[in-house]
């Protein structure tokens, strides 16, 4: 894919920032479509970019869809604590901001139509006791926010029988890096040693996830689009699982903190025990992460 027009939906948000920030390196055109939620980056080095177009608005109320080779829809509500208070904006945002797109793209001349891609998430399949799950395993969420995401990737598939939209589609494991808004663990517990304050833990901290550094998961994303597969899943995983307790745990010794800086909280409703995904069909892209163990001390301590 050679300096394309590429519309991404969300790019001022911390996985579609870093998208945005490769596909300007990497030569393409973006316009950048976002409505500046609470926790979207408002001021980014790229602003000013030759190459680079911002449209502030929601994806719901879209109008137009410019004419471009790619959508690449990151636009989504992701903290599920948000989810579990409020469902109207996860299922607003994350399903019916997909059924508009999708809605945009069907009514185009078949011969111009883009390419959908949706950016989901592990979640999608709910938790695993043993194992991973892989790309044909039911999916099985078991909160609003992962419900929501599920339900856009059955519109996705349903337009592509349908009405013959070509997709790609991937989930990625727990991301974490720079520019992430700090409602999400690792940020927050940032922000909170930062700020001599306790980090707040769910239960008793045993829950596991999969973490993958966010620039390790964009460059999985860029390889299945220069791979030019279509209407495909992909995993996308460090294979990297640490519990929440062991994920703070490696953060406090970047302060030189101990476990008196951990405030225990109750845990949320439904909460899922543990998170893994099978990513060895992208693998046999060639792709690998380049941080497979613990948590990667970016620099500028989470910036």
């Amino acid at each position: 894919m050679n300096n394309n027009i590429i519309v991404v939906t969300g790019g001022r948000g911390f996985i579609g920032s870093h998208f945005v920030e490769s596909a300007l390196t990497k030569g393409h055109k973006v316009i950048d479509i976002d409505k500046m939620t609470y926790a979207s980056n408002h001021k980014l080095p790229w602003d000013d970019h030759k190459n680079y177009t911002l449209i502030k608005q929601d994806i719901c109320n879209l109008g137009h869809l410019p004419s471009c080779d790619m959508v690449v829809n990151l636009a989504a509500e992701s903290h599920v604590d948000n989810s579990i208070v409020d469902t109207t904006p996860f299922i607003r945002s994350n399903f019916l901001g997909v059924h508009r797109l999708l809605e945009l793209i069907r009514k185009k001349d078949t011969s111009n139509r883009p390419i959908f891609y949706q950016v989901s998430t592990d979640e999608v399949y709910g938790d695993i006791l043993e194992g991973s799950f892989k790309e044909q395993d039911r999916l099985n969420p078991s909160n609003p926010y992962s419900a929501a995401k599920a339900a856009a990737e059955m519109l996705v598939l349903s337009y592509n029988r349908t009405y013959g939209i070509e997709y790609i589609i991937t989930r990625s494991a727990n991301n974490y890096g720079p520019r992430q808004y700090h409602e999400k663990l690792i940020p927050k517990s940032i922000y909170c040693l930062s700020n001599n304050e306790k980090i707040p833990l769910h239960g008793n901290g045993s829950y596991i996830r999969d973490w993958i550094f966010v620039e390790d998961n964009v460059a999985g994303m860029w390889k299945v689009i220069n791979s030019n597969v279509k209407n495909e899943i992909y995993n996308i995983s460090a294979n990297n699982h640490m519990t929440n307790l062991k994920v703070v745990s490696n953060i406090l010794k970047w302060y030189d903190k101990t476990s008196s800086s951990i405030k225990f909280v109750r845990n949320r409703t439904g909460q899922d025990l543990r998170y893994s995904v099978d990513s060895s069909k992208l693998r046999s892209l060639g792709w690998s992460p380049k941080h497979t163990s613990g948590i990667y001390r970016w620099s500028n301590n989470g910036r």
